[in-house]
């Protein structure tokens, strides 16, 4: 599908399965070009990143994506993607991305790319759109703002130099932790959760439903094993491989928490901190802490190459950020989660 937008602008859908090199290469230079305002420390990726990102997918998200071009065919300005789930909750929800480059803002091109998420969402059913934002990119916010949504969560990235971790801090956390939970050992998977195991991480990942959500109207998810395989399938699809730290009780098998981070070869020097959570029950035992400790023990060992570890917190998740801080990660970006009802959009798309 084709649009005009301007004489020097219009707008092409872009599907991930069929796109050429050339197109590949654009994408790749737009979205450097968009992390190079974002996260201006950050080296640009290369095109097998884009590439791994777009296509490494779990088969229960469908997405669409427009890109916006130019006269130049090897340029692109701007981009849209939308993505639903089809899991069976938070059918409401249609999860949003609008991007422009600085120089053709304020053209109405925003406008027309979110004309077309919105088309898509309305056509499979769902009412309220999310986006999420960054503090070093303000034009994001306004147009959050001139749309008519509104800040459901507001949280950061948190980052951690490696350089700078006290290797007795983590000794004395998993030391003093162990102690303390004489009931309990820990364990490692590394890449795909064990097949064996996977019933038991469904149930696990339960405890991330206790995370804080601020005012996003979302549903509790509820994992199931077929989807577990299938992020599985997309985990490796990207190249990327994760670590889960998990704690299990030694006479029953009931695990009782977990932490995780990511491994991406395309950003070496940077480790992804995915979930750490642990059952009510189990918590102010040091638990957390101890299998913080135990994972960043195992970083230092095994993965010199990382200097950076990086995390997203709602800034209202005092007992996680508590963790954090001591461990000796600062904020990094500021990041916003914004809601809009897709009446809302459709209002402001026709005035």
């Amino acid at each position: 599908m084709t649009s005009a937008l301007t004489p020097a602008a219009t707008i092409v859908a872009f599907d991930p399965q069929t796109a050429t090199e050339s197109d590949w290469v654009a994408l790749n230079q737009f979205k450097n070009a968009m992390l190079a305002e974002r996260r201006p420390e950050d080296p640009p990726h290369p095109v097998e990143h884009t590439h791994a990102n777009l296509l490494g997918v779990p088969a229960f998200i469908e997405a669409r994506l427009w890109i916006a071009r130019t006269g130049d065919p090897h340029a692109i300005i701007g981009w849209g993607r939308v993505a639903i789930i089809h899991t069976g909750e938070n059918a409401h929800l249609a999860q949003a991305e609008v991007e422009v480059l600085p120089a053709w803002r304020r053209q109405g091109l925003g406008r027309t790319l979110l004309a077309q998420i919105a088309a898509f969402a309305e056509a499979a059913e769902r009412r309220l759109l999310l986006l999420q934002t960054y503090g070093t990119v303000p034009a994001g916010a306004a147009f959050a703002e001139h749309i008519g949504a509104t800040v459901g969560l507001g949280g950061h990235t948190n980052q951690l130099d490696t350089q700078t971790l006290p290797p007795s801090l983590l000794a004395g956390w998993r030391t003093t932790a162990a102690a303390r939970n004489p009931d309990l050992t820990l364990g490692l998977w590394e890449g795909p959760y064990p097949e064996a195991e996977i019933a038991e991480v469904a149930r696990l990942m339960e405890i991330t439903n206790h995370q804080p959500l601020g005012d996003l109207e979302i549903e509790d998810f509820h994992w199931t094993p077929d989807q577990i395989r299938q992020q599985d399938t997309a985990m490796q699809q990207r190249g990327a491989t994760r670590w889960t730290l998990y704690a299990r009780h030694g006479l029953t098998g009931a695990l009782a928490g977990f932490t995780e981070v990511f491994i991406d070869p395309h950003k070496p020097a940077v480790l992804q901190q995915g979930f750490t959570a642990v059952w009510p029950h189990y918590r102010n035992r040091g638990l957390g802490r101890w299998l913080k400790a135990a994972m960043l023990e195992k970083v230092l060992s095994e993965l010199p190459q990382v200097r950076w570890v990086r995390t997203d917190n709602a800034d209202s998740n005092a007992a996680m950020l508590k963790i954090n801080r001591e461990l000796g990660f600062q904020p990094y970006q500021a990041e916003s989660i914004w809601q809009v009802p897709l009446a809302r959009v459709r209002q402001y798309l026709a005035e």
